[in-house]
């Protein structure tokens, strides 16, 4: 009887909280693609899946240490995760079968914009560079070959009228962009990443830098061309010695899940998300970034049914 009531006093907690009721034998079983233990999405991943499914009391989400985005995208066309942590340009590359995805993947929909990884441009103070029109001729890091970070550097340069044939591109990961820029075997650099980040922080400690923004015109010209980039501001103070904010744009990380999953279930996880977000701040500091006015911001992908429900009643969506 003592067991029965325990029961029945769960489901009515949940009734409470305004979550579908479900036994244990009920509860959904969910496999979240993160990224590297060292990085942000595993751990922001193991938060909001813990966090959900400990006050949705329907899904048991369980956070899987990956290569982030681009292998979370092939692991979610081939059916083995459930939902994903992926950068809204990489879904968009995956759902149009361009950049790293010979074939389109139409499997998945997006739930919500969780954060902005911003594009951070970095040149000496003292450098004659004012401007990504300014890069031709010199030594500029790209990113890693074949990363997100590479392919956002060929966009924005593209709008600035920059080729790969204008400069002397270098091919190389953040650590060694940081090397470089020490050793000032390189004249500028572009990042994609969340600020502040640690390598841009460990320069900034031995070389006085600054940003080259990226506004006005160009910026309007760039987010018409590629949707999903949206503007963002590199706050004053993110960085030793920067003292203005830096006007800029941004890809978003974002939450993906399997098409096929069932609306309820989407939606019960989006409601978890969003209904306790303040926890999941308190987990992890990117959490801050995300909100629920700018839930859908920049996301080119379609959205699951599940999320649009609860959209609406939210009072966000716009068809």
């Amino acid at each position: 009887m003592g067991k029965y009531l325990k029961v029945v006093g769960v489901l009515s907690a949940i009734l409470l909280l305004g979550f579908s009721a479900a036994s244990a034998a009920d509860v959904v079983q969910l496999t979240l693609a993160t990224g590297g233990t060292a990085g942000t999405y595993y751990p922001l991943g193991g938060a909001i899946g813990q966090i959900i499914s400990q006050k949705t009391g329907v899904v048991n989400i369980t956070a899987q240490a990956t290569g982030a985005s681009v292998e979370n995208m092939n692991l979610l066309a081939a059916g083995d995760v459930d939902l994903a942590l992926v950068q809204n340009d990489i879904a968009d590359y995956a759902w149009n079968g361009t950049e790293f995805f010979k074939k389109p993947i139409k499997n998945f929909r997006a739930i919500a914009r969780l954060y902005p990884e911003h594009i951070q441009v970095v040149t000496y103070a003292d450098s004659p560079i004012n401007s990504i029109a300014d890069f031709k001729g010199r030594k500029i890091s790209v990113g890693a070959p074949g990363s997100g970070n590479e392919a956002n550097a060929r966009q924005i340069f593209e709008v600035y009228g920059v080729t790969y044939k204008d400069i002397q591109p270098f091919f190389l990961s953040y650590a060694e962009t940081a090397d470089h820029f020490k050793d000032r075997m390189i004249d500028a650099f572009q990042f994609t990443t969340g600020a502040p980040n640690s390598a841009i922080q460990d320069i900034c400690s031995l070389i006085k830098i600054k940003f080259i923004e990226i506004k006005g015109e160009k910026r309007e010209e760039l987010m018409k061309k590629y949707p999903f980039f949206a503007k963002e501001v590199i706050k004053a103070g993110t960085y030793q010695g920067q003292t203005e904010d830096v006007e800029t744009v941004a890809v978003q990380a974002i939450l993906v899940v399997r098409e096929d999953l069932p609306e309820d279930v989407v939606y019960n996880v989006t409601k978890g998300l969003f209904e306790n977000l303040n926890e999941i701040r308190q987990a992890h500091y990117k959490a801050n970034d995300t909100t629920l006015e700018r839930a859908t911001e920049a996301i080119t992908v379609p959205f699951h049914p599940g999320a649009i429900k609860y959209y609406k009643e939210a009072g966000i969506w716009k068809e």
